[in-house]
């Protein structure tokens, strides 16, 4: 039950709006951020190096497993542990990163991308969900690529 404490703790902390960006933009409403990912006038959001860090451990690990992942060989204990590593590498993100909130507000689309990828990797998974949670992270990380500026991240072929 520990696992499912620290993904609603770290969703219910990404639901809630920055103080500062409640300062910045207190003439609009909440529900007006964006439901999708969308690029930044055309370009791909800024980074910070908390989050470039954290992504490109992130995916280091989920390239390292990729073959396992293509094939569904990982055992049910592999997935776990991603998912651990996926909840360890977001809680970093969210301790660390500073962002603007425009930019933080489109990552907190990928940051829950991954912590639902992870929740389905997590210890009461069976098999089948598991590996289409693995599934979801590496999505989420390719998006992460396509719309983030991180001139090191590559994304990965599934």
């Amino acid at each position: 039950m520990k696992h499912s404490v620290l993904v609603s703790t770290v969703l219910l902390a990404l639901s809630m709006p920055p103080v500062f960006a409640a300062e910045v933009e207190h003439h609009h409403p909440h529900d007006e951020h964006p439901a999708e990912l969308q690029l930044n006038a055309g370009k791909k959001w800024e980074t910070d190096a908390p989050l470039r860090q954290s992504m490109t451990e992130l995916r280091q690990l989920f390239a390292s497993n990729l073959e396992g992942i293509h094939a569904n060989e990982i055992a049910l204990g592999g997935y776990h542990e991603l998912a651990r590593n996926t909840e360890s590498a977001v809680s970093r993100i969210v301790a660390q990163c500073k962002l603007p909130p425009a930019a933080d507000a489109q990552l907190h689309i990928i940051v829950a991308e991954l912590l639902s990828g992870a929740e389905m990797m997590s210890d009461h998974a069976n098999a089948g969900t598991a590996h289409k949670g693995a599934v979801k992270v590496i999505e989420s990380l390719n998006r992460y690529g396509q719309y983030f500026n991180d001139p090191g991240f590559k994304m990965l072929s599934y």
